[in-house]
């Protein structure tokens, strides 16, 4: 089976411009050109464009797509975010009930129900990964404040989190250099927030490390922008640990 480029532009929802792009970029060979110039592709071209899709949905930027299609087989990425998208799908449905539940009871005038309200709105799902990387104690640190917090407290710090995430592309795209005392600020602000989430203040080297994963993961990385962005932010969390060792 064979797709002309046409055909896959409006089948994926993309440009035709998209497709030649990411063809010069050289994340996705069509398999073959025809004497008359026409992109083909075939089964295999289209897994690979389902994979560079998933990607972009996640923000993550072309350098950091290119770095991923080279770690691991279509078949083996594919997988993994099958795992992840059915995992946020469950989240999803049962956000949605809870929401349909609670919309329910304040049309009838009915009490509502904690436990269904709240289903799917909990952060229990970051335990394992947390208790791994960081030690069993620091998850229940983390998981025992977040209990305590307000919803007006939650939705602050959530929102802490996205200004530093604009701040930081502000920065970077001004031209500001990591170790500025601009961004040097933010990563002050940034120390503290982490700090607030962890309930201690940061060991130098666990933050600086922090800001390795952000590049090393692409789900962290995809919260800055992609590889490049993550990339930033690690730098100033380098110079920051660095500065306040001296």
């Amino acid at each position: 089976m064979e797709w002309s480029i046409q055909r896959i532009s409006k089948l994926a929802g993309i440009s035709s411009r998209t497709l030649r792009h990411y063809d010069a970029v050289g994340i996705l060979h069509p398999a073959r050109t025809d004497a008359g110039g026409m992109r083909w592709y075939d089964e295999a071209s289209l897994t690979r464009l389902q994979r560079i899709l998933l990607l972009r949905g996640l923000g993550v930027g072309i350098p950091a797509i290119a770095e991923s299609l080279e770690r691991a087989s279509d078949e083996e990425a594919l997988a993994a975010h099958l795992v992840d998208l059915e995992r946020e799908a469950t989240r999803i449905r049962r956000q949605i009930r809870a929401v349909q539940q609670t919309l329910r009871a304040r049309e009838r005038g009915t009490a509502m129900e904690a436990e269904a309200a709240l289903d799917g709105f909990d952060h229990s799902q970051y335990e394992q990964e947390v208790s791994e990387r960081w030690g069993v104690d620091a998850w229940k640190r983390s998981d025992e404040w977040w209990g305590r917090q307000s919803d007006a407290e939650r939705q602050a710090f959530q929102q802490e989190h996205l200004a530093l995430v604009a701040g930081y592309a502000a920065a970077r795209d001004a031209g500001e250099a990591a170790d500025s005392d601009a961004v040097q600020a933010l990563a002050e602000r940034h120390y503290r927030w982490v700090g607030a989430g962890w309930q201690r203040e940061p060991e130098l080297d666990a933050f600086a490390g922090l800001g390795d994963m952000y590049v090393a993961d692409e789900r962290f990385a995809a919260s800055y922008g992609g590889t490049e962005g993550a990339a930033y932010v690690r730098d100033a969390m380098h110079a920051f640990a660095a500065t306040r060792r001296g």
